[in-house]
């Protein structure tokens, strides 16, 4: 990698790690604290399995949170600099040595507060009132949580938190709508602190059950250098056609995201690599990033982790399980990725791209048997889930034993040089090192999760049938005007929240009400289709303007302005916002009731088809620029591809006769298709011609 490149990857990492701890002591402490959490974790996967003592529930959340919590008040400073009114610690002799003593003072303080229910569980559970002790360190829980929130994640989940807080103790001076009983304190602690309704609640519980291993096989895929591998072998696969780069980043930041499952990670790992390449063939530096952004963000959508909210769907959603999520996310995520593919194809298609010539592109026999190994924990976790149906986190613990032997064997073959002890060495360090990186990339997840446990808490003293009541009447009981109040909300709310907060403060407010409004409408919504809608809208939150960081990423690499990058990003994830409304109404989409492969694959087709006909249609373009009576066709176009059964029933015939509509839907499509290419060559030549000027 260049050294400019280089720079650029530093500019983009620091968007996740500015306010990081760069002291010594605090590095290796944080870096103890992380392996120690790894081990503790992997030995939690296969204690039930091989009989080894197990760890209780209770004593599993409490220990997650503790390990999570001592990592962030020991690796992140308060804020990004000393501010103006504790300047004067510079000058004092060791003055900011007291600054970062008080952090591993209130480390040690937080990391009490965490454990003291797990240790103290038998007595909690055997009293009937909490002692003042519980109380006072429930409520030195709360305060720590949410300083080690403001640090890690930004202040806006924490002041969620506070605003929650506070409507549970002022909810009675509310107008009668929205009144709920207040607490007393000592009961709203008991509920936060001392049980599994608030912090320690169901999101913890996924957190510290399943999402840490699948986080901790991410990471070391990374270090083991897969994501080097995947935008290579995707650059060697489709660099050569036109907007190669483009669909190189589609198809690098898919593989990368489908197990990394973090947008800003995936613009790091492949953005680096496609958006230089993206720049040199044509294309303006605003949309060779927001490529990057609509494709990283999508690996979050993306099976099997899915952003980590993979498990919390299928805890949140009356426990449909794992799998039945998979199965329901598969296709709306392969449609929007190819989908992204063809716009992507659009974009070159109108900018009169040339081809990089396959001489300057990597050969793809050489990448590939020079990375195959890279696939096979990805194969084993993949068989381990659905083939010999383990559960998840024996599957995810699979899976790392195999990169566990990839990573320190690596140096055997890679270097020929060093003798066999320094290679071990390295092994054995790149292993440490993605232990390091798998827990502090779970210090963000366990922290919103434990602060959402918060807002889930208090919703179940009251609030949440409150505001279920509330959204019915701002929707009149409209099921298309309450989609619509909910995607705005969760764009708004995930702003500053990361995924995992903003799906479980979305989908426990509303994800039951869009189910019940749909029913009294006569139409069939599955909760889960109501618990996706959801997540993908707190998704695409990450490259919303003003806030997106995914597009700062981003443009930091590609030296483009942030807002423009997010808008530019937005526009071309609109492709991805419609697949949550159209699946609502047709769950054919997240194969609902859906047991054949051939009725699968089908529906899997046509929705292609309908995104397709949507993206030409908002991109204002696909052979030849739009013309109005173009795009009004690709709209209906879509909307038959999209919705066969709503003209099964407005012609009367049988609902399991709605795939013939389907027909109509690829005529209208064919015919625009025809239309633009009699006048389309004219249009290429002036385009081309207008580039090369």
């Amino acid at each position: 990698m260049s050294d400019t490149n280089e720079k650029l990857l530093v500019t983009a990492e620091e968007f996740e790690s500015a306010n990081q701890r760069q002291d010594v002591f605090f590095k290796w402490a944080v870096g103890s604290v992380a392996v120690c959490w790894t081990l503790f974790q992997l030995y939690h996967a296969i204690s039930g399995f091989w009989k080894f003592p197990t760890i209780r529930s209770d004593t599993l959340r409490s220990a997650h949170l503790t390990f999570a919590i001592v990592i962030v008040f020991w690796g992140y400073l308060p804020l990004k600099s000393v501010p103006s009114f504790l300047s004067f610690l510079k000058k004092i002799p060791n003055g900011i040595l007291i600054l970062s003593s008080v952090d591993f003072i209130l480390g040690l303080l937080a990391a009490y507060s965490a454990s003291y229910y797990g240790i103290n569980y038998e007595r909690i559970s055997e009293q009937l009132d909490p002692t003042k002790m519980d109380i006072a360190v429930g409520i030195l829980l709360i305060v720590c949580l949410l300083e080690g929130a403001r640090r890690v994640i930004g202040p806006s989940l924490s002041v969620l938190c506070l605003v929650f807080v506070a409507y549970a103790f002022f909810g009675d001076r509310m107008p009668t709508i929205l009144s709920v009983r207040v607490p007393s304190l000592t009961s709203f602690v008991q509920t936060m602190t001392l049980g599994t309704e608030g912090i320690y609640g169901v999101p913890i519980k996924v957190s510290a059950n399943t999402v840490f291993l699948f986080v901790l096989f991410g990471a070391m895929l990374e270090r083991a250098g897969a994501g080097r591998f995947f935008i290579e072998l995707a650059l060697s696969l489709l660099g050569g056609f036109k907007g190669g780069p483009a669909k190189a980043a589609v198809l690098g930041s898919g593989l990368t995201g489908m197990v990394s499952g973090s947008s800003i990670a995936n613009i790091v790992t492949t953005g680096t690599f496609t958006i230089p390449l993206m720049k040199k063939v044509g294309y303006p530096p605003e949309k060779a990033a927001a490529i990057e952004v609509a494709a990283s963000t999508d690996g979050q959508i993306a099976p099997p982790i899915m952003g980590a909210a993979a498990f919390l769907i299928a805890e949140f959603a009356n426990g449909v399980g794992y799998a039945a999520v998979v199965k329901a996310a598969i296709v709306p995520a392969f449609v929007s990725y190819c989908t992204l593919f063809f716009i992507t194809h659009i974009e070159a298609s109108k900018l009169g791209l040339r081809r990089i010539p396959r001489s300057e592109l990597p050969l793809f026999w050489k990448v590939f048997k020079g990375g195959v190994h890279y696939l096979i924990p990805v194969a084993v976790l993949i068989h381990c889930l659905f083939v010999i149906r383990l559960s998840p986190n024996l599957s995810a613990f699979c899976g790392i034993i195999a990169l566990v032997l990839i990573i320190i064997t690596q140096p055997f073959f890679n270097d020929k040089d060093s003798d066999n002890r320094q290679k071990l060495k390295r092994g054995l360090v790149d292993l440490t090192i993605a232990s390091i990186n798998g827990a502090k990339n779970m210090v963000v997840v366990a922290l919103a999760t434990a602060a959402a446990g918060i807002i889930v808490g208090v919703i179940s003293l009251g609030l949440g049938g409150k505001i279920g009541e509330v959204i019915k009447v701002l929707s009149m009981n409209n099921l298309y005007l309450m989609l619509a109040i909910t995607a705005i909300a969760s764009l708004i709310v995930g702003m500053g929240l990361p995924t995992t907060a903003t799906y479980i403060v979305t989908a426990t407010l509303v994800a039951g009400t869009i189910s019940t409004i749909g029913e009294a409408q006569g139409l069939m919504i599955p909760l889960l289709g109501a618990h996706l809608f959801c997540f993908y809208f707190g998704i695409l939150a990450d490259d919303t303007p003003p806030v997106g960081l995914a597009a700062y990423a981003a443009a930091a690499i590609s030296g483009s302005k942030p807002v423009p990058t997010g808008i530019q990003a937005f526009l071309y994830d609109i492709r991805t916002a419609i697949l949550p409304f159209m699946f609502i109404l047709n769950p054919d989409i997240i194969l609902h009731n859906i047991t054949s492969w051939s009725q699968g694959a089908l529906i899997f087709c046509m929705t292609c088809m309908g995104s397709f006909a949507f993206a030409a249609a908002t991109q204002r373009y696909w052979i030849a620029k739009n013309k109005w009576a173009d795009f009004l066709l690709l709209i209906l176009a879509t909307f038959i591809l999209f919705r066969p059964d709503f003209f099964a029933s407005i012609f009367q015939v049988d609902r399991s006769q709605r795939y013939w509509f389907y027909i109509p839907g690829l005529i209208v499509f064919g015919f625009v298709y025809f239309l633009q290419l009699k006048r389309g060559n004219g249009e290429d030549t002036e385009n081309t011609e207008a580039v090369t000027n």
